[in-house]
């Protein structure tokens, strides 16, 4: 996320931990060469056989943890976690809701119909998990050891699987070598990067485009970094950033002034909120001359997009969202 949506889980970690956390992270996807089937492949590990099968695996913090072969009851508790599993073709039987909302995400809506609900993003209600019988729980980038003690308590095979920096590539090719599908990740991967650059090579007269990416905040909008996950994918997909924008990091600015709005404009303009007060700010600035005489809302090239999709992490499910919202709006469709 890359991290703008949860920054305030994600980024305020001591340097030298978050140096640790990325090596370590490394670690969780070569830790244990899923793909080859060799159980000591990589400095992994591998016991007993059939159902009672185990695997040693690093988690993004460094630390070896005992996972079931063939895990067969997930609880995943963020939304980027649910969408890699889900893409990986494995339905946990526990979520929590997406961020910022009491439900889960609307684009991952049909997928989980029916699994039960644990918690809000990173915020596991104890009894419910126990209730969910869970053998393998992904725990995201939780960074509250009293709450990793608990999940630990219902099962040791608790990882966590992210750390401040990592994007959503790497993210999953780690949640895949803990399901011992690293090949299916890797493979996922490969497709959405093949699927971007084809959809960006169909953009007409908007190809190679600039395009601005903002969620606007209750204090004003944030522009994100070309390593942030929408920004990202714009760029596989052959677009370009606006000057100001053209920055190689993975979160969101700080909320600008109106004196600086024009930080924000580009020739397409993708606008997300992620709470009702962004999206009453945003409605309030609307009427200002400063936002109507940016270029693109001159042009009609601004698009609200979904904040829980653009302004996460993100996961290759979020990922082919992002790829058709942006196809849509540039091909005009």
């Amino acid at each position: 996320m890359t991290l703008s949506s949860r920054s305030s889980l994600l980024l305020p970690r001591r340097a030298a931990r978050v140096a640790a956390a990325i090596g370590a992270a490394a670690l969780l996807v070569t830790g244990c060469g899923a793909d080859s089937g060799d159980k000591d492949a990589k400095g992994s590990s591998g016991k007993g056989s059939g159902a009672s099968a185990t695997r040693t695996v690093k988690d993004a913090t460094g630390r070896a943890v005992e996972v079931p072969a063939d895990p067969k009851r997930i609880v995943t508790l963020t939304q980027e976690e649910l969408d890699a599993v889900l893409a990986l073709g494995v339905k946990p039987v526990g979520i929590t809701n997406g961020q910022g909302l009491n439900k889960p995400p609307a684009y991952l809506a049909d997928k989980v119909e029916g699994i039960d609900i644990v918690g809000n993003l990173l915020q596991p209600v104890m009894d419910k998990v126990v209730a969910a019988k869970p053998d393998l729980i992904l725990a995201g980038d939780m960074q509250d050891e009293q709450v990793l003690k608990q999940l630990r308590e219902i099962t040791p095979a608790t990882l966590v699987t992210m750390a401040p920096t990592d994007d959503w590539k790497l993210s999953l090719r780690g949640i895949g070598n803990a399901l011992n599908k690293l090949d299916v990740a890797n493979k996922v991967i490969s497709e959405h990067e093949s699927a971007a650059k084809a959809a960006g090579e169909k953009l007409g007269g908007n190809k190679g485009a600039e395009v601005s990416i903002v969620r606007w905040n209750p204090d004003g909008p944030s522009w994100m970094e070309n390593k942030q996950f929408a920004s990202g994918i714009a760029l596989e997909m052959g677009l370009k950033r606006p000057g100001t924008q053209n920055k190689d990091g993975n979160a969101h600015t700080p909320s600008l002034s109106l004196e600086k709005i024009n930080e924000i404009d580009g020739d397409w303009l993708f606008l997300s909120t992620l709470t009702s007060d962004g999206e009453q700010a945003l409605k309030e600035v609307q009427s200002k001359a400063a936002y109507k005489e940016l270029n693109a809302v001159k042009e009609g090239h601004v698009v609200t997009v979904n904040g829980s999709v653009w302004s996460t992490r993100g996961g290759p499910l979020a990922a082919d969202e992002v790829v058709k919202d942006i196809t849509k709006a540039l091909n005009g469709s």
